[in-house]
């Protein structure tokens, strides 16, 4: 039995709430089941110094999560000195995967920082983010053109993400933590709105994953990338009126 009686193709319930947060450029909160990441874009009118002078942007991702986001107590990176090596990792993917959809040429010489705050955790924290992010980008940018500073959007496309896995032999696409800790084979797949693959990271934990495995768990991700892409449209419209 999945969690909210669901099938093996089905999605948690899900929800994207645009401008929650009154003083970034762009913001978005989504909650997929149990998971709840809030997503800020602040830019800055400067970039980094290998940079300067090109006319060219940038766009850099952070993930945190909250000390009380999991069942055991979460230590701040601020309190050990530096995030840990997952932290980083993520943060990693997830600015990969929006950077994969800007054109930096038309952001100019501005930084964008997305930050991602996980609120609470049961799973897919990163492909959330993800997600999440792309919608608090959009927002981001129609602001900046709104007030006139960009004469017109700097992405060439969207983004969204979803985990996938096989367990007890089944393909079951977006795991909660339960799933994804028992699963024989999990995967995070970041989709263009289009369907081209920008990112898959997928892990076998005891046995090989088959090429038809691999590609079965691609065609699974791609219906819930589908799902996804409508979702965060729709919050984009909504915060746009």
């Amino acid at each position: 039995m999945r969690s909210f009686d669901r099938g093996p193709l089905d999605l948690r319930p899900l929800t994207i709430t645009p401008g929650v947060s009154r003083h970034a450029e762009g913001s978005a909160e989504l909650r997929i089941g149990h998971t709840w990441v809030r997503v800020t874009c602040s830019i800055e009118e400067r970039v980094p110094p290998h940079l300067l002078g090109k006319g060219s942007g940038w766009v850099t991702a952070e993930y945190g999560m909250l000390p009380a986001s999991t069942g055991e107590r979460k230590q701040r990176d601020s309190t050990r000195g530096r995030p840990d090596g997952r932290t980083v990792e993520i943060q990693r993917l997830i600015g990969r995967s929006l950077r994969g959809v800007v054109d930096f040429a038309l952001l100019g010489e501005r930084t964008v920082y997305v930050d991602c705050d996980v609120l609470q955790a049961d799973g897919g924290t990163r492909c959330a983010s993800i997600t999440g992010g792309m919608v608090a980008l959009q927002l981001a940018f129609l602001r900046l053109i709104s007030e006139g500073a960009l004469a017109r959007s700097p992405l060439t496309g969207t983004v969204a993400a979803v985990s996938c896995g096989i367990v007890d032999g089944v393909p079951l696409l977006d795991l909660d933590y339960r799933e994804d800790s028992s699963a024989e084979v999990d995967a995070n797949v970041v989709m263009t709105g289009e369907g081209g693959l920008v990112e898959v990271q997928a892990t076998a934990e005891r046995t090989p994953l088959s090429r038809a495995h691999l590609d079965d768990l691609l065609a699974l991700a791609a219906g819930g990338i589908v799902s996804l892409r409508t979702l965060q449209g729709t919050a984009v419209s909504a915060a746009t009126g």
